[in-house]
C-alpha cells in the first residue's frame, strides 16, 4: 500500500496599497537565507481559510485586514515529499498601512512596486509568489476576481466526536 498523497493547505494574501501601486511583502530568514513572500501561513484546526487568511496577515504584518476576494488556488510540489495546496486571497487598501510584524520568524515588511518584486524572483520565497500576483493584477485588468463565497467559509462544518 503507498502513502497516502497529503499536500499541506496554507493561505495566503496579496496586500495591495492602490493609491501607490505597492504591495506588501514580507522578508524572513530561511535556513540562514533572506527570503521574501505575501504574507502566508498553514491552516490550523478548526479554522476556515478565511480565518486563516485574517490570523497570518496579523501575526506577519501586524495589521487586522479582512480578505477581499480570492486570488486563485494553486498547487506546488517543492519535492516529492513537499506539496502545498495554496489558498491566495487579496485585500485593497487606500494606502499604504505601516506594519508591524508579531511573529519571530518575520524579519521585516516591505511595500515594494511589481518591478521591484520581480527583480527579487531569486529571493522570493517560492515561484507561487509571482505567479499569483501576476494573476492578481491580470483580474485588476479584466475587473474580476472570485468572490470569497466560492468557499463557503462561513459554514465551517466539524464534525462530531465519533463513539467509536
Amino acid at each position: 500500500m503507498s502513502l497516502r498523497y497529503k499536500p499541506n493547505v496554507t493561505v495566503a494574501c496579496i496586500i495591495h496599497a492602490t493609491s501607490q501601486d505597492k504591495y506588501l511583502l514580507v522578508e524572513e530568514w530561511i535556513e540562514g537565507e533572506q527570503r521574501f513572500n505575501q504574507p502566508a501561513g498553514h491552516l490550523e484546526a478548526n479554522e476556515s481559510l478565511t480565518q486563516a487568511c485574517e490570523r497570518e496577515v496579523l501575526e506577519e504584518t501586524g495589521l487586522s485586514l479582512k480578505p477581499q476576494g480570492l486570488v486563485g488556488i494553486y498547487q506546488f510540489s517543492a519535492n516529492e515529499n513537499l506539496a502545498f495546496v495554496r489558498f491566495t486571497f487579496f485585500v485593497q487598501l487606500d494606502e499604504m498601512l505601516p506594519p508591524a510584524p508579531q511573529d519571530d520568524a518575520i524579519h521585516a515588511a516591505h511595500w515594494l512596486n511589481f518591478e521591484q518584486i520581480e527583480a527579487k524572483q531569486p529571493l522570493l520565497r517560492s515561484p507561487l509568489v509571482l505567479d499569483c500576483l501576476r494573476d492578481y493584477r491580470r483580474h485588476l485588468q479584466q475587473g474580476a476576481a472570485y468572490p470569497l463565497d466560492l468557499l463557503n467559509s462561513e459554514r465551517l462544518t466539524i464534525a462530531p466526536k465519533s463513539k467509536a
